[in-house]
């Protein structure tokens, strides 16, 4: 079975509690991963509305951000160098001017962001792609144009992978405005023909869609990105989306037909939302340590 190799690193977001984690957690957790042959981790997003990953200069200035005490960029950055990964550096939600139409606000915002990082960090051995945060579900023309703008800045600060995790429009999300596999393969054929040449690797969120449907929207997923030269990977979900709660770690037999099904459709790598909250040994959810040994007794 096709092995999970990379994780998000989700420490700014607005629906998964903090571990409340320092150095040494982090370090410890960095072990789990290279243990079960995680080789890439992947920044979430590098800042959110007012909560940034490190003390930018830029969002001090353009969002008043609140203070970073302890600089998570830097630390990802040597425990990726420490264990042998790659790391993918996320970009900035506002949580506001894309979902506004302020999308050229969105865009400049981040080129200064990203540019700051390069000053910062982008020598680092560890880094080694880009991560757009921005996710979509269906085609908008201006997140087009977001994707496009940020895109070619990446490129030209430096020219490693581009990676982007759309979601699927799926009914556990969005119940009856949810769209059919072939509305799916209608918005994403639009989107992909925009992104071609400046997308690299395209990672699809795999739960919101029921289980017996996952197939064929992997599928299309697949098929899709072979015809516009995007590699494909899979963003296995280790998050339940079916229970009343906001959100527990998936049930294991779950989560072995989900990555089951990616290798079915050919994928490249599978990555998954996400390791340290869900699957880690070291979790605050009971339920991840038996998770992680679940993926232990697979790989033997």
């Amino acid at each position: 079975m096709l092995p999970i190799t990379g994780t998000f690193l989700d420490e700014i977001t607005h629906d998964i509690p903090s571990q409340n984690w320092g150095r040494e957690e982090w370090a410890r957790d960095f072990d789990a991963m290279r243990a079960i042959g995680i080789d890439t981790v992947i920044l979430i997003r590098a800042g959110y509305q007012q909560y940034a990953t490190y003390p930018s200069r830029v969002l001090q200035q353009q969002m008043n951000i609140f203070p970073v005490y302890l600089d998570l960029v830097d630390l990802f950055l040597e425990q990726a160098e420490r264990c042998g990964m790659t790391f993918y550096f996320g970009t900035f939600d506002s949580g506001n001017y894309w979902q506004n139409g302020q999308y050229e606000k969105e865009a400049d915002l981040n080129r200064r962001f990203c540019d700051e990082f390069m000053e910062r960090y982008g020598q680092r051995p560890a880094f080694g792609g880009w991560y757009i945060s921005h996710e979509i579900s269906v085609y908008n023309d201006g997140m087009m144009n977001v994707y496009e703008t940020l895109s070619t800045h990446l490129r030209n600060l430096k020219p490693v992978p581009i990676l982007i995790s759309p979601y699927i429009k799926g009914i556990k999300q969005f119940g009856s405005e949810a769209i059919s596999p072939e509305q799916h393969r209608k918005e994403w054929d639009a989107v992909f023909s925009r992104l071609q040449g400046l997308v690299d690797i395209v990672a699809f969120q795999d739960g919101n869609v029921p289980l017996e449907n996952l197939g064929d929207y992997l599928a299309i997923n697949k098929s899709l990105a072979d015809q516009y030269d995007i590699r494909s990977w899979s963003n296995v979900e280790t998050f339940d989306r079916d229970m009343p709660i906001k959100f527990p770690p998936i049930d294991a037999r779950k989560l072995r037909y989900k990555m089951e099904q990616a290798e079915k459709s050919r994928v490249e790598k599978l990555i998954t939302f996400e390791f340290s909250h869900f699957m880690s040994p070291y979790s605050i959810y009971p339920a991840a340590h038996h998770l992680y040994q679940r993926i232990v007794e697979w790989k033997s």
